[in-house]
């Protein structure tokens, strides 16, 4: 039997779950342990189906709407952490349920940034992905009409605010740095009063995971993104990837999507994970190609986190008396 080829494995550092995504699996967690089964979750918790079928597992059960829930209902009700419209929890009040808020603190500082900005009378501008449900939420904070939504370069350079002296913007968690600052640029060169926010809006999570793969991708003859199609931080993971170079970037959700006729003459692979995708998954992938190759593994870190989010309020006593 001929000896297996060399593979060098560079690790991104850091990848996988991020403060806000743990935060928000612990909720329904704990909510399932404390009350029992089931927990209704509106959305998927995070992007991710090995979490989200983990979950449903234990006892979850994820709608997209509070309407599917029925009615009076004794089960806690959790919102996902990429926050919801204001209307939800009016509409959650209204049936009387039980609700836990798991929306990430980084979202919700931005969701107090809009409105801070709209009582102050200024026009918003939000740079973000239409239909992401982070933007639906930030989107969903103030009235219809109060805040524009900016998606490309081309958007900034023709959007016609009512007064260009009196407007703000705030933008999504999970966007490219790269991609975010020449949007700003843009918008500051043609509205040099534009007030932003006081720390930058992008979460401190896909920031590193970012400086990461931009480290890693051009020293690297392929990249693997563990992470789902509909997660916008590993999504955007995968395009700094190819902006730095790297000719074979992808997003894999498990080992078995892994198309292996686009590793077959590599050398050496970097991999990272998304916010939202599990460090297990990252390892089923490395047993997977440690059956074709043989393994050597480094790391590179762009950056150290120890970040920390408590549990929701009502969900912290219970803790304190474990």
């Amino acid at each position: 039997m001929s000896a297996k080829p060399d593979l060098r494995i560079v690790l991104c550092s850091p990848r996988g779950f991020c403060a806000g995504v743990v935060r928000a699996i612990d909720t329904v967690e704990r909510a399932l342990t404390i009350y029992g089964a089931p927990v209704y979750v509106r959305h998927e918790i995070v992007h991710n189906k090995y979490v989200v079928d983990g979950l449903k597992k234990k006892g979850a059960i994820f709608v997209e709407e509070l309407a599917e829930i029925p009615e009076n209902t004794t089960a806690p009700v959790v919102f996902s952490a990429h926050g919801v419209p204001k209307s939800v929890p009016a509409d959650a009040q209204t049936r009387n349920l039980f609700s836990l808020d798991a929306t990430c603190p980084l979202v919700t500082k931005v969701h107090r940034e809009a409105a801070i900005h709209f009582k102050r009378g200024r026009e918003i501008f939000l740079i973000g992905h239409s239909h992401h449900p982070e933007v639906v939420g930030t989107l969903g904070q103030l009235p219809v009409g109060a805040v524009t939504l900016i998606e490309t370069a081309e958007d900034a350079k023709t959007v016609a605010p009512k007064d260009p002296n009196n407007l703000a913007f705030v933008t999504q968690t999970t966007l490219s740095i790269d991609d975010t600052a020449e949007i700003v640029a843009l918008l500051k060169e043609r509205f040099p009063n534009i007030n932003g926010p006081h720390k930058e809006d992008i979460c401190y999570a896909t920031t590193n995971r970012q400086l990461a793969v931009k480290k890693v991708a051009p020293v690297v003859d392929a990249l693997i993104v563990v992470g789902a199609p509909n997660s916008s931080n590993s999504q955007r993971l995968r395009e700094v990837a190819e902006r730095e170079g790297c000719k074979v970037a992808v997003l894999a959700q498990r080992a078995t999507e892994i198309d292996w006729d686009r590793f077959s003459n590599i050398t050496s692979l970097g991999i990272t994970a998304g916010a939202s995708a599990p460090e297990v998954i990252v390892e089923e992938i490395m047993d997977a190609f440690a059956e074709r190759y043989t393994l050597h593994v480094e790391t590179v870190s762009a950056a150290e986190e120890n970040e920390f989010f408590p549990l929701p309020r009502s969900l912290r006593p219970e803790a304190a008396a474990e």
